[in-house]
């Protein structure tokens, strides 16, 4: 579509609505309150109409499902669920978005993903949201390989030590410094925040920042071929991860086989007395 056909169809909307939702600035063009505000209904409706396709192409063996996971599942859980999957639905659609929850609730919330993996952070849930645990992640101080502070054994050992931080995770700025606080213990200086996984994973192994990563990820050669666990025994806790999903909108079909097989494939990672 050709831009004076998007602006014919944007002012023909407004005039039907009687509402300006799109407003120019010398910024550019914005959208006004009430355009982000049907924005975020449009797009919800949009999922529902694509759910209902989706609910018809389920009865004739086909159609697609879209779910996020944070990097953890991407790297650990997806290749096997995935294959679980489709040995059922060989003739499905799938699409994996990878990030942060932050990142991939508000496309649970307007339907664009059936579902997402990711930590139950700190706080109420947002009613908009059903969350189902599956299991609980336990965490591991690191450092590079042969760094000085590598046989700490406390955290007052690393209080002066600058950390990186993975923002928008389960264990972002607030669990090293809830660990620090239950320590007594200033916090530290968390110089770097990431929202990149790959990223806080080279900067720790070429550098001297400390960091907190899932300790089930300490076991995959990527990474600790160049990083280590710090063996302290008063770091950051653990914390739930589990699925999210669109309250009183139940899963397609292939939606919940898709997140069956998600659960399935995390809860083979971990110890039965670590549900």
């Amino acid at each position: 579509m050709t831009q004076p056909a998007v602006t014919k169809a944007i002012h023909a909307l407004e005039t039907e609505l009687q509402a300006e939702l799109l407003r120019r600035t010398r910024h550019g063009v914005e959208a006004t309150p009430l355009g982000r505000s049907f924005l975020r209904h449009a797009r919800i409706a949009y999922a529902e109409m694509r759910k209902a396709e989706a609910l018809v192409n389920d009865r004739l063996g086909a159609g697609s499902v879209a779910f996020g996971v944070g990097p953890i599942a991407a790297l650990l859980v997806v290749p096997a669920a995935l294959e679980r999957f489709r040995g059922q639905h060989p003739q499905a659609e799938v699409r994996i978005v990878e990030g942060f929850a932050p990142a991939l609730l508000p496309r649970v919330r307007d339907g664009s993903l059936d579902f997402a993996m990711g930590p139950r952070l700190a706080g109420d849930l947002d009613a908009a949201f059903a969350f189902r645990p599956v299991f609980r992640e336990e965490t591991a101080v690191v450092c590079r390989k042969g760094h000085p502070l590598g046989r700490a054994r406390t955290l007052a050992e690393l209080v002066d030590a600058e950390w990186l931080t993975q923002w928008g995770s389960g264990l972002g700025p607030g669990s090293i410094a809830r660990a620090f606080a239950a320590a007594r213990l200033p916090e530290p200086r968390q110089s770097v925040q990431c929202e990149s996984y790959n990223a806080m994973i080279a900067l720790i192994a070429r550098s001297d920042v400390l960091g907190v990563l899932s300790r089930r990820m300490l076991t995959h050669p990527l990474i600790s071929n160049s990083i280590d666990e710090i063996p302290v025994v008063d770091g950051p806790a653990a914390f739930t991860v589990g699925l999210f999903s669109r309250s009183g909108a139940p899963l397609s079909r292939l939606a919940a086989a898709m997140a069956k097989a998600v659960t399935l494939s995390a809860r083979e990672l971990v110890p039965s007395g670590r549900r």
